[in-house]
């Protein structure tokens, strides 16, 4: 059994913990992120690189950097609905470095995080590792238990974070209460081939008879999220691949060449979609920020980008503390004071989408009508800078203070 110390002993190797694990690094706190798998590779993950997210990296020196790994570009959001074109969404007026949202595959994302903080001298990235265990003493936690082939190792820490995910086991560990806000809806991810050839090729929203479907151009082919009603997987799978496809081919006319790439539903995976948050994201020794703290819904793409805003806020509160040896519970709650206001807000908007908008999208069996507000937003321009600020800077967006190489 190994035993190891360290100011801060982030779980989890996702987007929060990686930015977290580097930031606090870059202060110089020692850190030690533990990850589960042996590598970033797993795809159909939050990919959606907000322009609030870039102007950090713009911050910290890093965008130059971070847009050399491969990504696309998306300076506007259109919608199709009944194949005619909207335009709702323009990213190209915000008063931040890069006017758009940077399409980048996760593990492209989290590679490059990893690569800048192994740089540092105080940063310990540990891969197939496993927290499964709280440590703690006379109330508090210090630390975690893990596993990494077959091997135990405890690790003790000033501080344990929690970004271990919807599926929190720390978070479970410690017994922080979570507030379910439900979610009506689940999407299945697939992939379809797209024409490179095509160019100006946006990604876009598509509502047609009984269905909402996303697609999201990733250069040589396109991300798709097909909108379910939540449990309705079963009934597609029993209707057959071809009724798949036939119902793609039904919202998204342009498609059906695409679609024909689906051979089975071996070849599409299901997000359980889920809306949730902690009553309170602390216990004393430990904080779970992230997806950790709150589930979002895929709705806006805006999950990755406030986990990123959690860590970014975080590490400016915590490094302080972190360097002489404690972390008071009041600095604890500052974290959670900072970030739950955001969350709660794009929560509320998020289920009222789901409500109002994708819902009664996806049950209707004729053709939909068109929103007044995308018949506004496609006819003033101008207009079109308000969703731009709410999805690509969203509320509270955090900015880098902080000292550091």
């Amino acid at each position: 059994m190994q035993n190891l110390e360290t100011d801060c002993c982030i779980a989890g190797g996702g987007p929060a913990g990686m930015m977290l694990g580097y930031l606090l690094a870059r202060q110089g706190v020692d850190v030690i992120v533990l990850e589960k798998h042996q590598d970033f590779l797993r795809d159909f993950r939050g990919d959606t690189v907000h322009p609030s997210t870039m102007q950090v990296l713009h911050e910290l020196g890093l965008l130059e950097r971070f847009l050399a790994r491969p990504h696309e570009k998306t300076e506007q959001i259109g919608l199709n609905i009944n194949d005619r074109h909207y335009r709702i969404v323009d990213f190209r007026h915000l008063p931040v470095a890069a006017r758009y949202v940077a399409f980048m595959p996760q593990w492209e994302f989290l590679d490059f995080l990893a690569d800048e903080a192994k740089a540092l001298p105080n940063f310990r990235l540990m891969m197939s590792t496993r927290a499964d265990r709280l440590l703690g003493r006379d109330g508090v936690i210090t630390g975690v238990r893990a596993e990494t082939g077959g091997e135990e190792i405890r690790i003790r820490a000033g501080l344990t974070v929690a970004c271990d995910g919807r599926g929190s086991t720390l978070r479970d560990a410690a017994a922080l209460k979570l507030i379910d806000k439900g979610a009506p809806i689940d999407v299945l991810w697939f992939s379809l081939p797209r024409d490179e050839t095509q160019a100006g090729d946006e990604s876009l929203g598509h509502i047609g008879p009984g269905g909402f479907l996303v697609t999201i151009n990733r250069g040589s082919y396109w991300q798709c999220a097909f909108v379910i009603e939540k449990g309705g997987e079963a009934a597609l799978k029993e209707a057959g691949i071809d009724a798949m496809k036939q119902k793609i081919t039904e919202i998204a006319p342009g498609f059906e060449t695409a679609a024909g790439a689906l051979e089975s539903f071996d070849d599409i995976k299901r997000l359980d979609v889920q809306v949730s948050r902690l009553e309170t994201w602390w216990r004393d020794g430990l904080l779970a920020i992230g997806d950790a703290a709150h589930a979002m819904s895929p709705v806006g793409g805006v999950g990755i980008n406030l986990a990123l805003q959690d860590a970014i806020a975080a590490a400016q509160i915590l490094a302080p503390h972190l360097k002489s040896g404690r972390v008071p519970r009041r600095i604890l709650e500052k974290v959670q004071t900072r970030r739950e206001w955001p969350a709660c807000i794009t929560q509320s908007v998020q289920v009222f989408a789901h409500e109002r908008v994708i819902l009664p999208a996806i049950r209707r069996t004729g053709k939909p009508g068109v929103p007044l507000a995308v018949k506004l937003l496609n006819a003033v321009p101008l207009l079109r800078r308000l969703p731009a600020r709410a999805i690509g800077l969203g509320p509270r967006p955090e900015h880098w203070k902080g000292s550091g190489a």
